[in-house]
């Protein structure tokens, strides 16, 4: 998975970074490493949320787990509602061992 997350302080992201990137301490087993990295195109809060707001994962047929969240202060906030009705999105087909 991944996350996009907003920091509020330029002052803090050399700590962010040399903290998270490369982290490897889960609290579960997991071989995975975690990367950091600047975002882009899009970068910062309001057009994290501009992009995704209308996007088909938005679509009501969307199970809400695989839709993005946002948090404040580590506690689940609403996600603005859309402008505009969200496409269904399109089903990949993918053959078993091949993405």
């Amino acid at each position: 998975g991944y996350a996009f997350i907003n920091l509020d302080s330029p002052s803090i992201v050399p700590r962010f970074w040399s903290t998270f990137d490369g982290y490897t301490n889960w609290a579960l087993p997991s071989r995975k490493e975690c990367f950091v990295s600047w975002c882009g195109p899009h970068q910062g809060y309001e057009a994290h949320v501009q992009r995704y707001r209308n996007s088909p994962v938005m679509h009501s047929m969307v199970p809400d787990e695989y839709k993005p969240m946002l948090f404040a202060s580590g506690i689940r906030v609403a996600f603005p509602p859309p402008t505009k009705k969200p496409r269904v999105p399109r089903v990949r087909n993918y053959v078993h061992g091949h993405a």
